[in-house]
């Protein structure tokens, strides 16, 4: 946008915008000359989108179609935004109910979802889902139909999704797992594993996928994706099932850790030596010095930072420790290191085994304790805690813009991140969205989000869980 001697600075139309809602912002250009010029500028809306949103992604937007410009965009996304922070049904949202399932659901993902800039326009999400019933199944949220069913078999026991390849993983309870093509739910490789309970995670390297699986004994198995070949395999403890396995943001890193004895240490490995077979004496990671690990998370906005919560003393109190996890090296070898950076201790009263960890960029961590969901700074200081729910939460769902907690109490609760006034970031509880009746259901199981829709699991009396889709008008 040009500006003449009269004309105000952009940072000074940029003020005036962000006071006025969507309504006021579209026939603001009605105002006069000058208003309708600001109005038009692609400046000035983008200008506002990066203040809003810093994390838009600019080439998109900027290489997609005419069609899709800041203003479009701009309006669009705090539209939805207002309806995810307000929560009307009818009015705001559409809830979709997805049977067909006869038996439990153990595991869900999205396959395709709202999770880029120019998603919100183009795409239908797809959300997976696998059964004790033996079947997976591939659903359209926005029409609730299902798109494909797998035949039955042996009852799964595990699933994830790789969006990336559009496939879909699962693992029975006979130790085999499978992969799945997306689009049209053909088999595509299998492998068996003889870990009758096994947990499961995609992982790109270097533009190649690979699947991460923790077995029963101890094993951390790392198989090619999608056509599951063995590359490598790992001791990560004896005796006992690796059912943590986390990435770090920065790809180079895997935690695992076994959940079921209280003197194992997490290890974390340097994922090339993962990814590609090397002697086992030339594998590159380093074991947590802490004891046990009840539950663990990256903090997303760090390369290599992990939150672990663990055992402090034999009376099994718990501790929060983080560590930064980087790689020492020297002329003929390289060795992986885990330097302390706080600790903190935790006054739960939740069973060890139903603490869910998760985090929000560099320094803000989230904990369940029974129906309450606390936020904590780095250092261990509570800034909230909130005590929406009068069930336990069994899961949660955090992303850029809000956290969503599911609870037994059949109720999800959806809250937003905000600024307290001391700058520290917290959230501020919005609205709940119910899963339906007590008499059918004994409640909810999981959740997962993207952009514009909430996914979470019904347990079903009769045994025939339900998934519940809450898609948001824009």
């Amino acid at each position: 946008m040009e500006h003449d001697q009269h004309s105000l600075p952009l940072d000074c139309w940029i003020s005036i915008f962000s006071f006025l809602n969507e309504d006021d912002l579209i026939s603001a250009a009605c105002v006069c000359k000058e208003w309708h010029e600001a109005g038009e500028s692609p400046w000035l809306w983008r200008a506002m989108c990066l203040q809003r949103w810093g994390f838009c992604n600019l080439g998109q937007l900027l290489s997609a179609s005419e069609k899709y410009t800041w203003k479009r965009y701009y309006l669009h996304r705090s539209k939805l935004e207002l309806h995810m922070a307000s929560g009307r049904p009818g009015g705001n949202y559409t809830c979709k109910s997805l049977r067909g399932h006869k038996g439990k659901v153990v595991g869900f993902s999205y396959l395709v979802g709202n999770s880029s800039v120019l998603d919100m326009w183009t795409c239908s999400p797809v959300v997976c889902s696998a059964s004790t019933d033996g079947t997976v199944k591939a659903w359209d949220i926005h029409k609730g139909d299902c798109l494909w069913s797998s035949s039955a078999g042996n009852p799964v026991s595990a699933m994830t999704t790789d969006p990336k390849q559009c496939v879909v993983v699962t693992s029975d309870v006979k130790g085999t797992i499978k992969s799945w093509q997306g689009q049209s739910g053909a088999e595509l490789a299998s492998f068996s594993s003889s870990s009758s309970h096994c947990t499961l995670l995609t992982f790109c390297k270097d533009g190649n996928s690979f699947l991460m699986v923790g077995a029963a004994g101890g094993s951390l198995l790392v198989l090619s994706s999608p056509l599951l070949l063995e590359i490598s395999r790992h001791v990560v403890c004896d005796s006992f099932r690796v059912n943590i396995i986390l990435p770090s943001p920065d790809e180079k890193w895997v935690l695992a850790a076994s959940k079921e004895n209280s003197d194992l240490s997490p290890k974390v490995f340097w994922s090339a030596s993962l990814c590609c077979p090397v002697p086992v004496e030339d594998t590159v990671c380093v074991g947590l010095p802490v004891s046990g690990c009840v539950a663990a998370v990256f903090l997303p906005a760090q390369p290599a930072r992990v939150a672990v919560i663990h055992d402090r003393d034999p009376l099994h109190h718990l501790t929060l420790s983080v560590f930064d996890v980087g790689v020492k090296k020297s002329k003929y070898k390289m060795e992986a290191e885990a330097q302390q950076v706080e600790s903190f201790p935790l006054e739960l009263k939740q069973r060890r085994s139903d603490i869910i960890l998760q985090a929000k960029g560099s320094s803000t961590i989230l904990i369940t304790d029974g129906t309450d969901l606390n936020i904590y700074t780095l250092k261990g200081a509570l800034i909230a805690s909130f005590k929406d729910h009068i069930q336990p939460i069994v899961s949660i769902c955090v992303d850029s813009f809000r956290v969503v907690t599911a609870s037994r109490d059949l109720s999800l609760r959806v809250l937003t991140w905000k600024k307290d006034p001391d700058k520290r970031l917290t959230l501020e509880s919005q609205y709940q969205l119910l899963g339906g009746s007590h008499t059918a259901s004994r409640g909810f199981t999981g959740v997962a989000c993207d952009y514009a829709s909430i996914v979470a699991s019904v347990e079903s009396v009769e045994g025939k869980d339900v998934l519940k889709a809450y898609i948001f008008n824009s």
